[in-house]
């Protein structure tokens, strides 16, 4: 069984205890009853905690995974950041999906342009829920051709790879651009301008805006990111990326356990348990209002 927290643990620490804490109130009020009534006090007492702690379980994304193997795990992306750079005018999809599926214990971050760049995933080891986010980037209709440049994500990608390698020291960069080339654009292009030895590998995929594609320019990101040009017009199954000796052993795509999450388990037994004292809250106000409707009369 693996964890994969959705919040950091000093945050968890501080709603367990917060949590804990008002739970030990209540049960004050349970112990105050008596008979029949006791017992039933301290048993919507323990549902209820229970819920509690079904539901702080499942902010740690509990799953089980079909193989423990640790070189595999090693090999699936570990300690890699690995930023995808997208054109909106080209459909991408797939080959981003087989990258999130190559590389299930890396860090990925979503970068979009077309019309404007913008830092759409921040970088996240939570691949889970960016799966969706990458199956919506539907291709958007080009814009203007004179006005797009190829280079636009630029600067975000500058600042995200050094922020990374500031945030995550020894972790190895990985960049993939899928994109048009900004064909029939009549302004000059711009450059990618990376720090120095700051990405250790990727690739540049070239895909078509509404039938066209400008090659030249693809080659040219190629060379600011020092990385190759695929061709994907053809589709098919996306070849391994090339990476620098030094990071192979990181972004060596092998095949990964797939993960069964849990936490949508633990969720539903706590809605169960919510539910029922709901159930039971709502009949002891009709009672009430009955028993004071007979007294009044």
């Amino acid at each position: 069984m693996t964890f994969d927290p959705i919040i950091p643990f000093e945050i968890f620490a501080v709603v367990a205890v917060a949590l804990v804490g008002a739970r030990l109130v209540t049960l004050r009020q349970g112990l105050a009853a008596t008979g029949a009534h006791r017992r039933s006090a301290l048993a919507r007492w323990g549902a209820m905690t229970l819920a509690v702690t079904f539901l702080l379980l499942a902010t740690t994304r509990p799953a089980l995974t079909a193989t423990d193997d640790e070189a595999g795990e090693r090999g699936s992306g570990a300690n890699t950041n690995l930023f995808l750079v997208l054109d909106r005018t080209v459909d991408a999809r797939s080959d981003m999906d087989a990258l999130l599926g190559r590389y299930p214990e890396a860090r990925f971050a979503l970068i979009t342009f077309a019309p404007e760049p913008a830092l759409t995933w921040p970088l996240s080891p939570d691949v889970w829920s960016l799966q969706p986010e990458v199956s919506a980037l539907t291709a958007l209709p080009p814009g203007n051709p004179e006005l797009s440049d190829a280079a636009a994500p630029g600067n975000i990608l500058r600042y995200q790879l050094i922020q990374a390698t500031q945030q995550y020291p020894g972790s190895r960069n990985v960049v993939v651009y899928a994109g048009a080339g900004a064909p029939g654009a009549s302004t000059a292009q711009g450059s990618f301008d990376v720090p120095a030895d700051s990405v250790s590998g990727g690739a540049v995929l070239g895909h078509p805006a509404d039938g066209a594609i400008d090659e030249a320019t693809l080659r040219r990101v190629a060379d600011d990111l020092g990385v190759p040009y695929v061709d994907r017009r053809a589709g098919g199954e996306l070849p391994p990326l090339q990476t620098r000796p030094d990071a192979r052993e990181a972004t060596q795509p092998v095949p990964a356990g797939e993960r069964t999450e849990l936490y949508w388990l633990l969720c539903l037994l706590a809605a169960g348990l919510l539910l029922n004292e709901i159930w039971l809250s709502v009949r002891e106000l009709r009672h009430s209002r009955v028993a004071r409707r007979d007294v009044r009369s």
